[in-house]
């Protein structure tokens, strides 16, 4: 890749008002093989950001991606929105169980997206 084709961005977790981190602490129930694996995505995730293809990662509406991986435990899905261009960050994680990611952890990616906006203001 390119220098000037350079897409690099930053991760983060979301935090919630509480001072919790859901997706960190997701991270960490998951076996040492799906957190290495999570890691190796994360980094893929950094360099190249929103041209990240499937099937690392997918764009599932309403400005939310998930970024994708098979672990121990199954179809790994963390979802995430990108902040100001060059940064991301982590809304939720699970386990996918079905063909369709479940509307409740989109709807959780979607409002935890709008109350982080709304604190940055």
């Amino acid at each position: 890749m390119k220098e000037k084709d350079s897409v690099a961005v930053s991760c983060f977790y979301y935090v919630t008002e509480s001072g919790k981190s859901p997706v960190r602490d997701f991270i960490d129930s998951l076996d040492s093989g799906s957190q290495r694996k999570f890691f190796f995505a994360q980094n893929l995730l950094e360099e190249f950001g929103r041209k990240l293809p499937q099937p690392h990662a997918k764009y599932i509406g309403d400005d939310i991606f998930e970024l994708r991986f098979k672990g121990q435990e199954g179809q790994i899905r963390i979802l995430y929105f990108f902040f100001l261009h060059e940064k991301l960050i982590f809304t939720n994680g699970f386990v996918k169980k079905s063909a369709k990611t479940p509307l409740k952890e989109r709807a959780l990616a979607i409002e935890r997206r709008r109350l982080f906006l709304e604190r940055q203001k």
